[in-house]
């Protein structure tokens, strides 16, 4: 089978990592493939914050659990989280976001990095505790969260695939 596409039978999110920091070069791969991403009329919406600091990765952490109402760690132990941003002004900014977030998960996982997609970003960053982190980091702009996307190596073995329902295709 084709090696793109075998990668994207087999990437299957991941919520168990070791501790191990991924390599920079390895990042640099994952950031621009997310940077290459589709975006509606090519107008490149999304932004990527990436978070490698451990004292950040807990705050980003314990925010995310708020909106939950829990206190356990929804990055699952990740040592870089990427942020998905994409602003609120062009049309497709949800659907360029989520493209981003799929290539980088994709990318990852051709080159051994483990993934998954952590929601609640909107939510993070409409609040006001959010609002002062983008602001913070230099970031302007009228931008919402897509999502998290962590990133390290997994703490045992791949998740396996569901059977893909009967359903899911439909010719006409």
């Amino acid at each position: 089978m084709n090696e793109v596409l075998n990668c994207l039978k087999e990437r299957r999110s991941v919520r168990k990592y070791r501790s191990e920091q991924i390599k920079d070069s390895e990042l640099e791969q994952i950031l621009e493939a997310g940077s290459y991403a589709p975006t509606g009329m090519g107008a490149q919406s999304p932004i990527m914050v990436v978070v490698q600091d451990p004292e950040t990765i807990t705050k980003l952490s314990r925010m995310n659990a708020a909106v939950m109402g829990v206190s356990t760690d929804p990055f699952y132990g990740a040592p870089t989280v990427v942020v998905v941003l994409a602003d609120k002004n062009r049309a497709t900014f949800v659907e360029d976001g989520a493209l981003v977030m799929g290539n980088m998960m994709n990318a990852a996982f051709s080159i051994g990095v483990d993934s998954c997609w952590i929601h609640r970003a909107k939510e993070v960053f409409d609040s006001e505790e959010g609002k002062a982190l983008l602001k913070e980091w230099g970031i302007e702009g009228d931008y919402q969260g897509i999502g998290h996307c962590i990133l390290g190596y997994r703490d045992g073995d791949l998740p396996q695939a569901k059977p893909r329902k009967e359903s899911y295709v439909y010719r006409v």
